[in-house]
């Protein structure tokens, strides 16, 4: 088995916290997502995350004007570039301190950094390779509490930037004689956002207490002029004060001009203008000034809670403000015009964007994780989608391997498509958190167990909870668990240390199983045998036998408390992690051990902030909580409290490799020692309550309050790794974690992976055997040198008429090869029915030799199964959609033919007969037509 496996997507997590960015065509979403960022493709219907990482959440994204760089600033103000094209990172850069925004001018040449009440402009990275990506240019001071937001003129020359202190500030991106700086008040809160008018310096300002203030300029961005530099300025400085002290014994006292320097030498206060006879080097230029036009208040709306989040579109004159109770409201501008409100939750609106063209609104909340997009000229959701706001506890693959199912504390279970990696069904009938998911082997009904006593069944048809299955007195169910048929439904009990047994049919309880002394952890069908395997804390596994008696068959005496167990996928094996870290393999029929692994070590676990002992002595009492056999059975996930992944080969009993699922130090027990700088006298700073701030942590509150809650405090939470589960197709592997759902996918592009390799075997000679056509020989050499784009084009020169005659020349060991290859890019090549044809000829001629190898060739007839099923969806709505339009075709026809028919019955007499015969035959031509399947283009 190959262990080539890399980061794909990331899935149950659409938003966390920090801004929201549109891409240059409009048509995707950037979210920050945690640590990582994830693109959202609203046109196709798919989602992305980059593989890029921060050491702590992500609270700010800078977009570039051409969309091709991405900066992502982290809590610290650690700060990475990022290309969207190639999706790498080309420069690291430290802030040392936090990051509110960040914000590329609009002609992409400088982009402007605002950290506590500091403004820094840097110039933008270009087009050349440079050694520092990120050159200061200029640094501005004025604000007096930290900075808020920021916002460009059309023409960069000017930027706005609020603060805390109330205070907008606007600032000259170069040295101009008549604005320098420029201060505006007005405002009794905080400032949420200012933005400039298009093509003018006139401004609009937002507070959080509900207040918009309009302010007017008297001068253009044309009327801007260039000043002089600082030291000409201050030689016209000394030369004005000598010439003062010269006319003094005129008794004629003459104004000077006065600067006011700043911390960094930089002048900072505006110029004062003169009399007439002050020096011809400033022109004359008249300074630029600001009055305030108009003032609105929201709350006149009827809004209760902060104004929290505001966003303007610059063409369209289009206000968006976001509040703490969940709605938004859009204003024209300037005359302040409500065009619609609306609610979309009950959190705190955290961030807000439009699109270029204003069509689409984009919201984050990121209370409850949610991100919209909104059409306010239809009032309709373009997009919408929602994590599991608290912890996933367990996940599920499909048996073709298309879909996945999560159930998390929120008592919510969710079904993702992993192809496009959004989620397409939420069912909340569950009234307490969800313990586990499954699917049974049709693929089309979830069923899940819950702490609320129930067990429940959903179908995917209908996407509704079409049976519920409880216990005859309460109990809180821990473990889930189908048998192949589809047909028995197991739930082991949390407190009774029973299993209930339920038919799917009728919904009936048909056996309660006792036998164990301890709460059953975990429960698993034979994939082949009609034969139960349960775990329990009592350090036995019980294999019960399904078909008549229901009584135990074996019992499987454990070293210590069993945590999990699973069966190998040819149901020859059984795997079980105990509490003191020990993974034992067992074989069912016989009842025997047959090996074990020590991976106590391996799990590696963190050191919390709150432990009193070191990671080393804790991760004595820690062990895996999670198995999973990989497909074709070589090799066993494992995970647990740890931010590790370990993978196992079975038959050496050694580790292959560790997988780092995360590396967000705004997770706690990240860290295997304490940093010591956090270490004071009274002990820890993370035991230190901050109070209800606007914290990075999880906010907690007592139920049923709204406002106001003192009880509110924030904590870090834990990284833990709480399911497993290899894809059915072999090609991915799941974790759910406190990050989120984490998806692992071969990784075919990097790697060289060359078989029985020859110095004869290049490129050249390969297409040398193609134009000899040789297809055989072609083939067989692409496969031994197995690069992925010579293979399709080899592939692809063979003519369709030889299709069968080389699939029969191939020798056995390139068969199952090739198999697998169409399997993979049938999925997402357009050419459907030439890889069917490959893969038809393939089964047919090769069956019975590929029947021999079954373990083996399961991965692959699961791919093939999943590509044929995507293209059939597909397929199936399109031709359903061309149905109904020649229908409807079909009916305007023949509403014409009839309206034809009564105007010439009434022109001309004995025609009739001859129009009905014709509307016969066309009815007949029609109905040719619908038995055959046509594509429209």
């Amino acid at each position: 088995m190959k262990f080539s496996y890399k980061f794909s997507n990331l899935l149950g997590a659409v938003y966390r916290h920090g801004n929201l960015s549109f891409s240059k065509d409009g048509n995707s979403v950037i979210s920050p997502v945690g640590n990582r960022v994830s693109v959202f493709d609203l046109k196709n219907n798919k989602s992305e995350t980059l593989p890029v990482s921060t050491n702590k959440n992500i609270t700010s994204v800078g977009l570039s004007p051409d969309g091709n760089l991405a900066i992502l600033v982290d809590e610290d103000g650690a700060a990475v570039l990022v290309s969207l094209v190639t999706r790498a990172v080309l420069y690291h850069h430290h802030f040392h301190k936090p990051v509110h925004s960040v914000s590329f001018s609009p002609d992409g040449r400088k982009f402007v950094v605002t950290k506590e009440n500091v403004v820094l402009m840097y110039h933008a990275p270009g087009k050349n390779r440079e050694f520092n990506a990120f050159v200061l240019d200029k640094s501005y001071y004025g604000p007096y509490d930290e900075t808020t937001c920021i916002d460009w003129t059309d023409d960069s020359k000017c930027f706005a930037v609020g603060s805390k202190d109330m205070s907008t500030w606007i600032f000259g991106a170069e040295r101009w004689a008549n604005l320098i700086y420029y201060s505006l008040g007005g405002h009794r809160d905080i400032i949420v956002g200012c933005f400039f008018e298009k093509d003018s310096l006139d401004l609009y300002t937002v507070s959080q207490d509900g207040t918009l203030c309009v302010w007017e300029s008297d001068a253009e961005l044309e009327d801007l002029r260039k000043g002089s530099r600082y030291l000409e300025r201050k030689k016209m400085e000394e030369e004005r004060k000598r010439r003062a002290e010269e006319e003094a014994h005129d008794d004629n006292e003459e104004d000077c001009d006065v600067v006011e320097l700043g911390e960094d030498g930089e002048p900072r206060g505006e110029v004062i203008k003169g009399s007439a006879d002050s020096p011809q080097e400033v022109e004359g230029i008249k300074n630029v000034r600001f009055k305030q036009k108009s003032k609105h208040f929201f709350s006149t709306e009827g809004i209760c809670g902060n104004l929290t989040a505001a966003a303007f579109h610059k063409d369209m004159h289009i206000l968006v403000t976001g509040f703490a109770s969940g709605a938004f409201h859009l204003h024209e501008l300037p005359e302040f015009n409500l065009i619609h409100s609306l609610s979309i939750s009950d959190q705190r609106i955290s961030a807000i964007v439009m699109n270029p063209t204003g069509d689409w609104i984009g919201f984050g909340c990121s209370g409850l994780g949610q991100l919209l997009v909104w059409e306010w000229q239809s009032e309709s959701y373009v997009f919408k989608q929602q994590g599991h706001f608290n912890n996933m506890a367990s996940l599920a693959y499909s048996p073709d391997g298309q879909y996945l199912a999560t159930g998390g504390d929120d008592g919510k279970v969710k079904v993702w498509n992993t192809t496009s990696g959004l989620c397409f069904v939420t069912f909340t009938e569950h009234t307490s958190s969800v313990t586990n998911v499954t699917f049974t082997n049709s693929g089309f009904v979830v069923v899940s167990a819950s702490m609320d006593g129930t067990v429940r069944a959903f179908d995917l048809h209908r996407y509704r909870n079409f049976r519920t299955m409880t216990s005859p007195r309460p109990t809180q169910f821990s473990s889930l668990a189908v048998d192949v048929s589809g047909e028995l439904v197991c739930a082991g009990a949390q407190d009774s240390f029973e299993i209930f047994l339920w038919s799917m049919q009728t919904g009936r309880l048909l056996e309660v199983l006792s036998g164990h002394e301890g709460p059953v952890s975990c429960l698993c069908f034979s994939p082949v045998q009609s034969v139960l395997a349960s775990a329990s804390w009592d350090k036995t596994v019980r294999l019960w036998e399904m078909l008549d008696s229901w009584q135990t068959r074996e019992i499987l005496r454990l070293t210590s408390d069993g945590l999990t167990v699973t069966y190998r996928p040819d149901g020859q094996e059984l795997a079980v992690a105990t509490l003191d870290g020990e993974i034992t393999f067992w074989n069912p029929q016989e009842a025997t051990q047959t090996g074990s692994i020590i991976g106590r070590h391996d799990l590696q676990m963190g050191r919390k902030e709150t432990d009193k002992i070191t990671a080393k002595q804790s991760a004595k009492g820690k062990a895996f909580t999670s198995l999973c056999y990989s497909a074709d059975g070589e090799s066993l996930l494992a995970g647990g409290r740890s931010k590790f992944v370990c993978i196992y080969n079975i038959k050496e009993q050694i580790l292959m490799k560790k997988f780092e699922i995360s590396c967000n130090m705004s997770l706690d027990a990240m860290e295997e020692f304490l940093d010591r700088r956090k270490m004071t006298e009274f002990g820890s700073l993370a035991l230190v309550d901050e109070g209800a701030g606007d914290g990075d942590g999880v906010h907690l509150t007592l139920p049923g309050v709204k406002r106001g809650d003192m009880s509110s405090r924030h904590f870090k939470p834990e990284i833990r790794v709480t399911s497993l589960r290899f894809s059915p197709t072999g090609r991915s592997w799941a974790a759910a974690s406190t990050e989120g759902l984490l998806i692992y996918s071969l990784d075919a592009s990097l790697v060289f992976d060359p078989y029985d390799l020859d110095m004869d075997i290049t490129p050249t000679s390969i297409r040398r055997q193609l134009k000899k056509k040789e297809w055989a020989s072609a083939i067989v050499l692409a496969f031994r040198l197995n690069e992925t784009s010579l293979i399709s084009e080899v592939l692809e020169a063979v003519p369709y008429d030889q299709v069968a005659v080389v699939s029969s020349s191939l020798p056995d060991v390139y068969v199952e090869k090739l198999l697998n290859f169409v399997a993979s890019s049938l999925e997402k090549s357009r050419h459907l029915q030439f890889y069917l044809t490959w893969a038809q000829n393939l089964l047919t001629l090769h069956g019975q030799k590929l029947k021999s190898r079954s373990t083996t060739m399961l991965p692959t007839i699961q791919q093939l199964l999943k590509s044929l099923q995507k293209h059939h969806d597909d397929l199936s709505k399109l031709c359903d959609w061309n149905i109904y339009t020649i229908r409807y075709a079909k009916a305007l026809s023949k509403q014409r033919g009839m309206k034809r028919t009564v105007e010439d019955s009434l022109s001309e007499e004995g025609d009739g007969s001859e129009i009905m015969g014709s509307e016969d035959e066309e009815e007949e031509e029609e109905e040719d037509m619908m038995s055959e399947p046509i594509l429209l283009a």
